[in-house]
């Protein structure tokens, strides 16, 4: 029945989009004007004083639907219309299989597992969670390499007809448990959402930095490695060398929980390998590293937004809802506030 639902909803998609202009832009470039081109004013609008403002779906984890469709209308409700895109929503447009693995337990298992806190019957379902889990990556591996690029092209054109530009694709699929066809899937994937780059989590393995690389180039897209706590000045060096396709999806708040000092000064350094730039507020690590409502901590989001407006940054800053949402509230409200912050900021 699910997937039934799914295809009515694709075939509709198919019809309403048919009619979206041929203007907007294709492949990998690093602007993202294409929905701009269009004058609707119902459309979102996010570039604020030459700033391009973005989210990472990932914002919106705790919304009730987490579907294509449903994140494209939270984006809208933020008013935002550039992106980067998680993957599981797309995935799920383009019919992969369903997960059937806890991931919540699983996850919360294997950091009890690691602080050493399981009881027997604890170990028994992390067992077979884990044994549900490599299974079902396998099942997912098996169908990103038969499945076409046509239903990524499709979710781009829906995005598009509503003024919401995809800049960066997250998929599951660069790790060192991913084979390299599923790489390179998501790779074609990013670029056919109109990405400039796709994101992960930095590996701390330079020969596995070379590798995406080298897929990366072959299909024009950048790879822009993020970081946590473990962020320095330095970090990236190794993975720049090493091809002008490896990039940075720098992280200020996670930069600052680190204990960095002048955390505009890497922007300064490095604007020019930055893909893109993750927008949180966290305390410095000596007031406690939380992650806070913006304008509370130690990030200098404000002066980070204005030294992109300054020198005219091309790189988009992505809003990351990570603070507690306060009782009442919904993710859509706080990722507002997190862009009205931005807007005053830039004013």
């Amino acid at each position: 029945m699910k997937q039934e639902k799914k295809g009515l909803s694709r075939r509709k998609f198919i019809g309403t989009t048919a009619l979206v202009g041929a203007g907007i832009g294709l492949g990998g470039s690093r602007l993202f004007a294409g929905p701009a081109l269009i004058k609707n004013p119902g459309y979102p609008t996010s570039v604020i004083s030459g700033v391009q403002i973005g989210v990472i779906t990932y914002s919106f984890r705790s919304m009730p639907d987490q579907s294509a469709e449903a994140t494209l209308d939270y984006v809208k409700q933020c008013g935002i219309g550039a992106i980067e895109l998680m993957g599981d929503p797309a995935e799920s447009f383009a019919g992969k299989p369903e997960n059937p693995v806890d991931f919540r337990q699983y996850y919360r298992l294997r950091r009890a597992e690691r602080d050493g806190g399981l009881s027997g019957d604890q170990q028994k379902e992390l067992a077979e969670l884990r044994e549900a889990s490599e299974a079902y990556n396998k099942e997912v591996a098996a169908w990103r390499e038969q499945t076409s690029m046509e239903p990524f092209e499709e979710l781009r054109r829906m995005y598009a007809n509503e003024g919401v530009s995809i800049y960066a694709f997250k998929p599951r699929a660069f790790g060192a448990d991913n084979t390299e066809a599923e790489m390179d899937w998501g790779v074609r994937a990013a670029k056919a959402l109109g990405a400039s780059h796709i994101t992960l989590e930095h590996p701390d393995n330079d020969s596995h930095t070379q590798k995406l690389a080298r897929i990366a180039a072959k299909h024009g897209i950048f790879v822009a490695y993020h970081g946590h706590e473990q962020q320095t000045p330095t970090f990236w060096d190794t993975a720049l060398k090493q091809s002008t396709f490896n990039s940075l999806n720098l992280d200020l708040g996670h930069y600052v929980a680190a204990g960095n000092a002048d955390p505009l000064g890497i922007i300064r350094d490095k604007f020019y390998r930055i893909q893109s730039m993750h927008l949180k507020d966290r305390q410095k690590p000596e007031n406690g590293k939380g992650n806070v409502v913006w304008g509370s901590g130690d990030t200098p989001i404000r002066e980070a937004l204005q030294l992109m407006r300054e020198n005219k940054y091309d790189f988009p800053g992505t809003i990351e809802l990570e603070y507690d949402i306060p009782e009442g509230s919904d993710a859509v409200a706080e990722v507002k506030k997190c862009l009205e912050f931005c807007r005053e900021a830039l004013s």
